[in-house]
């Protein structure tokens, strides 16, 4: 039986939701969908310069977690750039 998911700390709520890079079509079919917790991850660790533990603290997350959210959020973001596909985020279970 699976562990309960722990909710995580997140400090940053973004007011912008969606980001698309097709100004003249609708958003369907080509989407990214970035978790809330992702997104705290690239802001903690990418923006703010934390170390993965630092960053893994804030959050209330093993370092290891930290890790697989950071890579998660790298990949998906790398994906959206590289093939012009838009990011939504998505929010989620969180304190």
């Amino acid at each position: 039986m699976p562990r309960k998911k722990k909710k995580r700390c997140i400090e940053f709520i973004p007011k912008i939701k969606i980001f698309c890079p097709k100004l003249d079509e609708e958003i369907e079919g080509d989407v990214v969908v970035l978790n809330i917790d992702e997104l705290e991850a690239i802001r903690l660790k990418d923006l703010k310069k934390l170390t993965q533990e630092e960053a893994a603290n804030r959050m209330g997350v093993s370092q290891p977690t930290f890790h697989r959210l950071l890579t998660s959020a790298r990949k998906k973001i790398a994906e959206a750039l590289i093939e012009g596909k838009n990011i939504i985020i998505r929010e989620g279970d969180y304190r």
